[in-house]
Parts: C-alpha cells; sequence; structure tokens
C-alpha cells in the first residue's frame, strides 16, 4: 500500500543518535551534582562513575550502590533523570515496538484491502508500457488509482507507481503467491507488460490460472510467441515490436498517417478511440449514418467492422467503438 517511509538504517540511527544524547545529558546532570550522591566505596563520583551510575538508571537496572542523598539530587532524579529513563527507553525499545506495530498495521490495511477490492486492475511491470497502459487507465477510462495493482520486481518502478497513488506488490507475477496478494483472483483485467517474452508467458498462465474470468491482455516483443500467450489464456495480444515497425515503416512515406495514429491512441488530448452503448434511439440504423465516426460494432463479444454486413442495423445491446473528440482540432494546430 502506497505510503511514505524512510530508511530503516537511518531510522535506527536516529534513535540510537537520541539515547546516546539522553546518556550524555544525564552523565553531565549527574556529574554536575555528583557532591549530592553517595558511592558505598566512600571515594566520591568521579565522571566513570557517572557514566555507570546514568547507564544503570536509564536501563531501570538500579544496583544500589551509587545513591542521591541530598534534597537537590533527589529532586533532580524525579524531575529529570526519570523522565530521561522513559525517553532513554522510549527510544531503545520504540524501533521494535514500531517495527512490530506497523508490520500489524499494514497487514489489516492489506487485509482490509483484500477484502473490498472488487473488479481492479493488475498491472505486470511498469516499465515503458506498464507505465503507458496505466496512463491510460487513469486518463481515458477513469479507473481510480487504488483499483490499479502494480506487480514489479523493480523498487524503484514500485516507488514511482506508489507516488502515482496506486497500490504496489514487490515480487515476479511469475508466483502465484504473489499474484494472490494483489488479489488477481477477483481483478476485472490483467496487463501483463513484462519486458521478456517468456516471463510474459509465465505470468499469463499463473494469471488465468487464478483468475479464470479475468481479462487478460499481454504484450511480446515477438510475433513467433504469439500463440504462446494465447494458449496461455490471454484474451489479446499485442506484438510490440511489428507494431513499432510498422509506424517507422509508415513514417517513411506517409508521416501524416503515424500523426494521426498516434493522435488515436492518445487519450487526452485531439482524437481518441473510445467505446459507448447504443443508445435507444439509435437502435435499428446504420452504423454509418450516425453522427459519430463508428469504427466497428461489439456484439455478443466480437468485434465486427462497420462496412461488416452483419451490423447493417444496430440491435439493443452493441456496443460501438468511434472517434471520440477530445479536445477542439484548433487546440492542436
Amino acid at each position: 500500500m502506497p505510503e511514505p517511509s524512510i530508511s530503516p538504517l537511518r531510522s535506527i540511527g536516529r534513535r540510537v543518535l537520541g539515547a546516546l544524547l539522553a546518556l550524555v545529558a544525564t552523565v553531565l546532570i549527574v556529574y554536575a551534582g555528583r557532591a549530592g550522591y553517595r558511592d558505598v566505596n566512600g571515594d566520591g563520583l568521579s565522571l566513570l562513575d557517572a557514566f555507570y551510575y546514568s547507564t544503570v538508571s536509564l536501563s531501570t537496572t538500579g544496583y544500589g550502590d551509587i545513591t542521591p542523598v541530598s534534597a537537590t539530587a533527589r529532586l533532580v532524579n524525579v524531575l529529570i533523570i526519570t523522565p530521561l529513563r522513559v525517553l532513554f527507553l522510549i527510544v531503545l525499545v520504540g524501533t521494535t515496538l514500531e517495527v512490530l506495530t506497523e508490520r500489524s498495521r499494514q497487514a489489516l490495511r492489506i487485509q482490509k484491502w483484500r477484502s473490498k477490492v472488487r473488479d481492479h486492475v493488475v498491472v505486470v511491470g511498469f516499465g515503458t508500457k506498464g507505465r503507458a497502459s496505466v496512463k491510460t487507465l487513469l486518463g481515458d477510462e477513469n479507473v481510480e488509482p487504488n483499483r490499479i495493482v502494480v506487480v514489479d520486481t523493480d523498487q524503484q518502478a514500485l516507488d514511482a507507481a506508489a507516488a502515482l497513488g496506486l497500490v504496489t506488490v514487490h515480487g515476479s507475477a511469475t508466483r502465484s503467491d504473489v499474484l494472490r496478494v494483489a488479489g488477481v483472483q477477483r481483478a476485472r483485467a490483467v496487463v501483463v507488460a513484462t519486458n521478456r517474452d517468456d516471463s510474459a508467458v509465465l505470468a499469463t498462465l499463473t494469471a488465468r490460472e487464478l483468475a479464470p474470468k479475468a481479462h487478460i491482455v499481454a504484450s511480446v516483443r515477438e510475433a513467433e510467441n504469439v500463440h504462446l500467450l494465447k494458449q496461455s489464456g490471454a484474451n489479446q495480444v499485442v506484438v510490440s515490436s511489428e507494431t513499432a515497425g510498422r509506424l517507422l515503416g509508415m513514417a517513411t512515406s506517409t508521416p501524416v498517417v503515424v500523426d494521426m495514429v498516434e493522435d488515436l491512441l492518445t487519450p487526452e488530448s485531439g482524437l481518441a478511440i473510445a467505446e459507448r452503448a447504443v443508445e435507444q434511439s439509435e437502435e435499428g440504423g446504420s452504423p454509418r449514418h450516425l453522427s459519430d465516426i463508428v469504427l466497428g460494432v461489439v456484439r455478443d463479444g466480437r468485434l465486427h467492422r462497420v462496412d461488416s454486413p452483419q451490423v447493417d442495423a444496430i440491435e439493443p445491446g452493441d456496443r460501438l467503438l468511434y472517434v471520440r473528440k477530445v479536445t477542439p482540432a484548433d487546440h492542436n494546430e
């Protein structure tokens, strides 16, 4: 769960420094008022004796061989030494208590989150592809940040995801216990955006085993591995290298087409490809005659192109894939 934190070594260092300051302050107080203390040896208090008395007093050991006898020394013990003793114990024991308390609190938070979260999105890998998919989910899909779970082995990537308010899970998505922590069994969608195709196959296979009904979208570098992702349970597979290669090839002869494709794939500005339900007034009509630029019709979970004879007439329950205007045209010039 995202929350700010400091380094454990830095936290321990601060506590040790605080304990040493409390000890030094006690030594100086005792040594300054050494005339009010009595040692069983009867030879007065030296600086070493002050250190000894301060150490056994702050640690609540208290052997009794050095005791305050004057009223001033006893008053100083009540008003100063005792609070320093409590502070010393809090500093030393506080680290252990804080760790135990934080672990318990974090476990309760995770348990509470896992018991309530439903229909969330699990993103495996927070590299370039994973970040882009999350950006689209937050922008175009309007998914709340706390309903996106990022699974990665790179702590820096997880820190970047946590800074966006996303829930993060450290570990390999090829392990079922890691995906269970991410609640993949109750997720509505899983985005597999790993850097290696073999990892994508294993992560997809593990996710499909835990979430038979989730919609799994995976990215691969090589087209020859598409069938492996399909066999592993991916609903859709995107070949990142071929897609980029096609755009590069198109850019050599028709660069404006590439600009338009990038515009359609950028949800926050210009034009964007979106999906919506059919309105009642549109039922029975042709999708080619609507005011929106319709690219396809989704019927019974299958996508049909707008020129397909199967979707000459719009039926109730259909969904339209259309070009949505995000910003006015003059904003993009």
